[in-house]
């Protein structure tokens, strides 16, 4: 795509960016049954703090950790079968946080009827999983992309903590269905090869900065510079 090609966008993107602060819900699980309820009674953001912890608070160290549900179940239970199946559920596969607490309740559901006395396994109140909300402020930055080349300038300044909320936040906390980058680059460039390749990333897989760096290649090498 030469740069005399670039189609100006229907409505300009504004990058934003987000601080984070965890916080208590007063909930804790002992043991699997405990751990169920709790699952199906926490708020959206206790799930999504156990299922993005590491990357929020390890930007920088090597992706793809285990969830906190599948450590806990693992090294603090010793169930280390369930933990792996839990650590295997793609969150990339779903596009909205109830359908990833349902997926979580579904396999120990399973796990808990082929294995009953799994149900007699305790935690000490010093190793009780206890459920921690993520709370997140999310502010505008003064960066505004009118075409894809300001997009790649812009997206070389900004920080990863807004290259985390336009992928993550945006597609999960508020099932968006896609990240915000895609979305805009498809409905409002018109360029849906751009935003496929794009949405197609697995981004956890990826360090933030490693993120980052990737997206930056996938539209540097679309516009041709």
């Amino acid at each position: 795509m030469p740069e005399n090609e670039i189609k100006k966008a229907k409505e300009p993107f504004r990058f934003y960016t987000r601080l984070n602060l965890s916080e208590l819900t007063g909930m804790k699980a002992s043991d699997l049954g405990e751990l169920l309820e709790c699952l199906k009674k926490a708020p959206e953001s206790a799930i999504y703090h156990h299922t993005h912890r590491f990357l929020q608070q390890h930007q920088y160290l090597s992706p793809e950790p285990p969830n906190d549900f599948a450590y806990w179940v693992s090294n603090v239970l010793g169930e280390r079968r369930l933990g792996e199946h839990l650590a295997s559920i793609d969150t990339i596969g779903f596009n909205n946080i109830n359908d990833l607490r349902q997926k979580f309740i579904s396999v120990i559901k399973d796990y808990l009827k082929e294995n009953p006395s799994a149900k007699l396994k305790f935690a000490s109140n010093e190793e009780a999983l206890y459920f921690v909300k993520s709370i997140s402020f999310i502010f505008p930055t003064n960066y505004l992309a009118y075409d894809l080349a300001e997009f790649l300038d812009i997206l070389k300044k900004i920080t990863i903590d807004s290259v985390y909320f336009h992928i993550f936040e945006s597609r999960l906390r508020l099932a968006k269905g896609t990240n915000d980058f895609s979305k805009w680059i498809k409905e409002s460039i018109g360029d849906s090869k751009l935003a496929s390749d794009i949405s197609k990333l697995d981004p956890y897989s990826y360090t933030l900065e490693e993120l980052k760096d990737r997206i930056i290649k996938i539209t540097e090498a679309r516009l041709g510079v």
